[in-house]
């Protein structure tokens, strides 16, 4: 690049206002500063509606979820950044928990950002809406009718240890360039599971029980990706790549693209659409 753009450009970057000979300025935004650490308390009661939705958006930072809550939502936000206390908005049954809007260049080095929330038994769909950012899951034990989770560049262990109390119709994540491992998949006793990501490294681990017959579709780009089917479950994998390379453990009986494992019980049957990469599929 040309010396003199790189000076122009150091210039804008440095100066708050920088005036040029035709006549235009740019307000750069401002360098925001840590505080002190400041903890809010998060608490939600059981909205007691037939129809609960709850969303949690968060941006950069740490997210801890787990069951425990006698309402529906409570937990503490841990923060020093003024303009990440978290907001909670109700409307009837739908209730978002939103981390407040940030302008600014955020102090990187600094940010604290941490929320501990626990849910309760409610019936209810969750949605969780997040940017760069760590996570650590567990929904076993709740009443989930759906789970939406999208997020960008993430650090996520999301697990069912126990049953979900209800059947879920569908479980969505989407994701980029991240580390996402799902354990405990039969637990959440879906009927559909729809998985999209980029470049990443996933793990799909259907441990638990399998208690009905289940779909999962994975569209991924250049990834790495492990699906762990435990020995004995009836499972049938499709896998449709052209630059991949595929394994498959012992029990596993392949047909073209098809791999196929014989079981008993309900089937679970996954469907693969990778770019390139490696797929393992493995007990």
């Amino acid at each position: 690049m040309n010396g003199k753009i790189v000076s122009a450009i150091l210039v804008l970057a440095l100066t708050p206002l920088a005036s040029m000979a035709c006549g235009f300025s740019v307000d750069l935004p401002n360098q925001v500063k840590a505080g002190p650490d400041v903890t809010d308390e998060i608490t939600v009661p059981d909205p007691k509606s037939d129809e609960t939705r709850l969303s949690l958006s968060f941006g950069a930072g740490t997210l801890t979820l787990s069951p425990g809550a006698k309402g529906l939502v409570e937990g503490t936000a841990l923060y020093n950044v003024r303009e990440f206390k978290p907001e909670i908005v109700k409307d009837g049954g739908n209730i978002e928990i939103k981390q407040g809007n940030f302008e600014g260049i955020p102090p990187f080095d600094e940010i604290k950002n941490d929320w501990d929330l626990q849910l309760g038994k409610t019936q209810m769909d969750l949605t969780i809406e997040a940017g760069a950012y760590e996570a650590k899951v567990e929904l076993g034990g709740l009443a989930l009718k759906s789970l939406t989770v999208k997020d960008g560049a993430a650090s996520v262990n999301l697990s069912f240890s126990e049953p979900n109390l209800i059947e879920m119709s569908r479980l969505a994540y989407s994701t980029g360039a991240s580390e996402v491992k799902l354990t405990g998949l039969a637990n959440a006793n879906f009927s559909a599971l729809d998985f999209d990501g980029g470049a990443g490294s996933y793990t799909l681990d259907f441990s638990g029980e399998l208690q009905r017959d289940a779909n999962v579709r994975v569209d991924a780009g250049l990834s790495s990706l492990d699906i762990i089917i435990p020995s004995g479950v009836n499972a049938v994998v499709t896998v449709d790549s052209g630059l991949s390379e595929i394994k498959a453990g012992e029990g596993w009986s392949q047909n073209g693209n098809v791999y196929s494992q014989e079981g008993s019980g309900p089937t679970l049957t996954i469907v693969v659409n990778i770019g390139a990469g490696s797929v393992t599929i493995k007990e």
